[in-house]
């Protein structure tokens, strides 16, 4: 067990150096940071940033995509499958192709000690506070205060 994380380690932080050496003044990490296989790392755009805190964790095949600014507090914690974007489609006009109208954007920031379960998705203009806990499944699109627990209330039908 020690070996294998020794092994993550070890290779988190050879990513990160070449995170750092793609992106340079764009990408900030702390120590401790790890994340599994799969994680991804999109910067696009000059004025785009994103800072990753002292002992973060990143479950196998999460995804980090900013042209604008994401910040992650120390000590927060990602479950498999999390995708996080501080931008989305322009489509005010229908009669052209959506990837043509371009992109709007706001800063996510996630706070510290967080819980992020498997398979949520962060949209952009998001802040969530400190010491919350964000359940499996959620797609979190507004605030969320310190402290809270935001789970994803789907009715489940007997057939």
């Amino acid at each position: 067990m020690i070996l294998l994380k020794l092994y993550f380690h070890l290779k988190a932080y050879f990513y990160l150096f070449l995170y750092k050496i793609i992106y340079g003044k764009s990408f900030q990490f702390g120590k401790k940071v790890t994340f599994r296989k799969g994680f991804t790392l999109i910067i696009e755009g000059k004025e785009a940033q994103v800072s990753i805190s002292d002992g973060v964790f990143f479950n196998n095949y999460c995804s980090v995509c900013s042209m604008n600014k994401i910040e992650i507090g120390k000590n927060t914690i990602f479950g498999e499958n999390v995708k996080i974007y501080d931008h989305n489609h322009n489509y005010k006009n229908p009669s052209a192709l959506i990837k043509e109208q371009g992109f709007n954007s706001k800063p996510i920031i996630i706070g510290e000690n967080c819980w992020i379960g498997s398979n949520v998705v962060i949209l952009k203009g998001v802040k969530i506070g400190d010491n919350s806990v964000i359940g499996a499944g959620c797609v979190i699109f507004k605030d969320v205060e310190s402290g809270s627990v935001i789970v994803n209330q789907q009715s489940l039908i007997n057939i």
